[in-house]
């Protein structure tokens, strides 16, 4: 039995034809046929098939072709043709390779709709696996975001966003843009993610993280045109053609500070609390690929309880519209009111909805916060061997009005090594930060761009041996490179009791 359409098939209905038919023999053999009903084929099919039979011989049927629906080496179905009325005209020679010729053309058109919505369908499914599944809790920033795909005329595109939990209680907010649709706009937008959560995990500013993604965007490109003649092409290779675009800020709950950096992406939109709206103004700089000019990044310090709005050009570059206009009814739209941030993504997407729309579109908002000041402790430290035990000694003081007794013996010994480091290697000013929060945090910082390098000390060497206990003895440890120096930050996970000191 093969599955194929009746005479008058229902929407949505199966129907099942019996072996004897010509719908059934054209699908399983390829080949098209012309019959009238007095062919003795016919009459067995009918014989075989009452339903099928009293249909047609309502509708006075005397003749059919039967033609396979084939493109590409698939058979996709079988269309049938009917002749019924008063002529009693048979089909012809001339009208089987009519038939043939305008099934062969409708095969064609047809496969192209169904490799379409395939492909579609594997882009969106894609898309929202490579994007982040929901919000993420972080205690810089409450955040919400929104994909939306373009209109059903166009595949899912390279729109995406992400949140980054960054050292010392900071957050990473990104919105980036691949030019084109389909997988391949999918694919390259997740490798471009996974890029940018690789450099800001090893703590880079915003300006220097855009300038490694582009050459990461760029060099790539130049090796593909020589990998391309050997026919090897690297798998994980980002195109340079892509046209993308990236706008990458970090927030620091501490300092209440936010530096952004972009690459041919449109500028930010910030939110005051009273209710104040301005485009940030940060640098523009050409799109990633273009391994041109250097990215410039720029700092402000946001009030707490600020509204900070990234998003791709698809949410206000719109055909027949102003593109100033749509700035102006997107910042009206975030300076509403609404219950939450997730009502607020909404209302924006639909107060700057679009018929016209065919892009897509990444929209991220971010609520800032601050620290309170009795979870962070500041100390200048002499650049003196002789001060590190008074040092000490303050920290473990305010470890135990915050209530930490169990974690002192650990930071002790982290902030005893960090700061003799910076002390005996790094330069002045020096200064301790702890930062009490889902975890005890402690970021040295000096004047000096030097940075340590974690080994295995030999038995007989006298030192060497204070960065491998503090990564023994935290949580995850790190160098923060700024334009005054560097910080050197450990993590300690709080709750955590003392370990056992390693041996060497």
């Amino acid at each position: 039995m093969t599955k194929a359409a009746a005479a008058h098939p229902a929407r949505g209905e199966t129907l099942w034809h019996p072996a004897s038919s010509p719908v059934s023999r054209c699908v399983a053999t390829g080949r098209a046929e012309l019959l009238d009903f007095t062919d003795p084929q016919v009459t067995r099919w009918l014989a075989d098939d009452p339903t099928t039979a009293a249909e047609l011989g309502a509708c006075g049927a005397y003749s059919l072709i039967t033609v396979p629906i084939r493109a590409r080496g698939t058979t996709l179905g079988a269309a049938v043709f009917l002749r019924h009325g008063s002529s009693r005209e048979s089909f012809a020679a001339d009208d089987l390779t009519v038939a043939e010729d305008l099934v062969t053309r409708a095969a064609i058109c047809l496969d192209n709709a169904r490799r379409f919505t395939r492909e579609h369908g594997i882009a969106l499914l894609l898309q929202s696996t490579l994007l982040p599944r929901g919000p993420i809790m972080h205690p810089g920033a409450e955040t919400a975001a929104r994909y939306l795909p373009g209109d059903r005329a166009s595949e899912a595109g390279g729109d995406w966003f992400d949140v980054i939990p960054l050292p010392g209680a900071r957050i990473g907010l990104v919105v980036g843009d691949v030019v084109g649709h389909g997988i391949g706009a999918s694919v390259t937008m997740g490798r471009l993610r996974t890029a940018v959560r690789t450099l800001a995990d090893i703590d880079l500013q915003p300006d220097e993280l855009l300038t490694r993604l582009d050459d990461m965007v760029t060099h790539p490109a130049e090796e593909m045109g020589n990998e391309a003649d050997t026919g090897v092409v690297g798998y994980n290779a980002i195109p340079g053609d892509i046209g993308a675009s990236c706008l990458y800020a970090v927030y620091d709950p501490v300092s209440g500070t936010c530096t952004l950096a972009r690459a041919g992406h449109p500028p930010p939109v910030l939110v005051c609390p009273d209710g104040t709206t301005q485009v940030v103004d940060v640098p523009a700089r050409p799109p990633l690929g273009l391994g041109s000019l250097p990215f410039e990044a720029t700092e402000l310090t946001i009030p707490e309880g600020s509204l900070l709005a990234l998003f791709t050009d698809g949410l206000v570059e719109t055909r027949g519209h102003d593109l100033d206009e749509r700035i102006d009814e997107l910042r009206d739209a975030l300076a509403r009111s609404v219950p939450s941030l997730e009502e607020l993504c909404d209302t924006v997407l639909e107060s700057l909805h679009s018929e016209t729309r065919t892009d897509d579109i990444a929209l991220l908002v971010a609520r800032t916060r601050l620290l309170h000041k009795e979870q962070v402790a500041e100390w200048n430290v002499p650049a003196d061997a002789a001060a590190v035990a008074e040092i000490r000694k303050l920290a473990d003081e305010r470890l135990t009005a915050w209530g930490l007794e169990e974690a002192a013996f650990t930071m002790q010994l982290v902030v005893s090594e960090l700061v003799t480091n910076a002390i005996r290697y790094g330069t002045e000013p020096i200064r301790l930060r702890l930062i009490k929060e889902r975890s005890l945090i402690c970021e040295v910082s000096d004047g000096s761009s030097t940075a340590p390098h974690l080994r295995r000390a030999r038995a007989s060497d006298e030192g060497g041996r204070g960065l491998f206990l503090v990564a023994e003895f935290t949580q995850r440890w790190g160098t923060r490179y700024t334009s005054a120096g560097k910080t050197i930050w450990a993590e300690q996970a709080l709750g955590r009791s003392p370990q056992t000191v390693p041996s060497f």
